[in-house]
């Protein structure tokens, strides 16, 4: 069975893309825990981050980092987190996290954002990227 993330890639399910290469997508979370969070995914649907390639494991995380500078220049933030977990989702992905503290990295609470606020959070960091 597709997971979530499978279905966003082939466009079954809406996102707000951030990035996309031939391997992989960034998007927005759509239940965000901060303004910006961001999930990069390999659009190859592999469940548990420590079973991928090498080299696939190895661009995932050089894709990730060419984020960072968009993130940082639309999202105002001390730094950009990452954190890998892999329990939500049953498809790789990394979180990219906007922060100004710890408290900001606590996945029980989500913020309130709508999709046009999303959407419009989307263009802007987009811009930055192209």
């Amino acid at each position: 069975m597709a997971s979530i993330f499978s279905k966003i890639v082939k466009g079954e399910i809406p996102s707000h893309k951030i990035a996309e290469n031939d391997d992989f997508l960034a998007f927005l979370d759509a239940f965000p825990i901060t303004a910006g969070h961001t999930l990069v995914i390999p659009k190859r649907e592999i469940d548990y981050i420590f079973d991928l390639e090498e080299k696939a494991y190895s661009d995932l995380f050089l894709f990730a980092r060419s984020i960072v500078p968009a993130l940082q220049k639309v999202v105002p933030c001390l730094r950009i987190g990452l954190t890998v977990i892999g329990l939500e989702v049953p498809h790789t992905h990394i979180h990219l996290l906007p922060l100004n503290s710890m408290a900001d990295a606590d996945f029980s609470k989500k913020i309130k954002t709508s999709q046009d606020e999303l959407a419009a959070l989307a263009a802007k960091i987009r811009a930055e990227i192209q």
